[in-house]
């Protein structure tokens, strides 16, 4: 029992992005460059519907979350798997944190 648990955790792993830190500045680029246009340089929305990241609470959600969200594309926002890796992705969440 204590293999196949040891198995599953390996599984799991691998399907998780590397572990690294964080780069907020590269983030920022990234932001500005695919974000901003429609969620504000400062995390304020200028498209209707858009998340106000000025706010706190609308980064309660853990990274992995997030990440799924910018992969997938939510309402009129497009999905940015295959145009950036995982790891901008985070940055760029982690770039996001930073407006509170």
């Amino acid at each position: 029992m204590k293999r196949a648990a040891a198995v599953g955790l390996w599984a799991l792993a691998a399907l998780l992005p590397a572990a690294r830190a964080a780069d907020t500045s590269h983030g920022a680029d990234l932001y500005r460059q695919h974000c901003a246009g429609c969620h504000g340089g400062d995390g304020r929305p200028v498209m209707p519907g858009a998340p106000d990241f000025s706010r706190p609470t609308s980064l309660l959600k853990p990274d992995l979350t997030l990440l799924g969200a910018v992969r997938s594309g939510r309402g009129a926002m497009p999905a940015y798997q295959g145009l950036l890796r995982d790891r901008d992705i985070l940055d760029i969440v982690a770039h996001l944190r930073t407006f509170r």
